[in-house]
């Protein structure tokens, strides 16, 4: 590609409309859902976790700490879904770097995982003891 071609490629990239940005921002979650299967799994257990916290009628500060803990499981779950497609795009054939990426990636997702039953565990252990 050349420089005039690059140029207008981003160009017409940043002019993309907010509204249209969001809509963007909506099918990825789309491809989010459709593209992981643990996300609905991540679906159940917050629901789960919002009933908890309401019939054990956990503080402002507790709802604070699980939500943070929630949104980060979904962040880096989408962080890694990013990746992931990405790797398949950039890398169709096994390369061992492609696999390092996928699996480090999934790493990050696995800690957000445990910090976010660390959480729960320190909000709601107490109030079921």
């Amino acid at each position: 590609m050349n420089m005039s071609n690059k140029n207008l490629s981003e160009n017409s990239w940043r002019q993309v409309k907010y509204r249209k940005r969001f809509l963007n921002a909506l099918r990825g979650m789309y491809v989010l859902f459709k593209t992981t299967r643990h996300a609905y799994v991540y679906l159940a257990v917050t629901l789960t976790v919002i009933l908890l916290g309401f019939y054990l009628k956990i503080s402002p500060l507790e709802w604070v700490a699980l939500t943070f803990a929630i949104g980060l499981v979904f962040v880096v779950e989408a962080i890694n879904t990013a990746i992931e497609i990405d790797i398949d795009l950039t890398s169709p054939t096994f390369h061992p770097y492609a696999r390092d990426t996928k699996d480090v990636a999934a790493a990050a997702v696995l800690l957000s995982v445990f910090v976010a039953i660390i959480t729960g565990l320190i909000v709601f252990l107490p109030k079921i003891l």
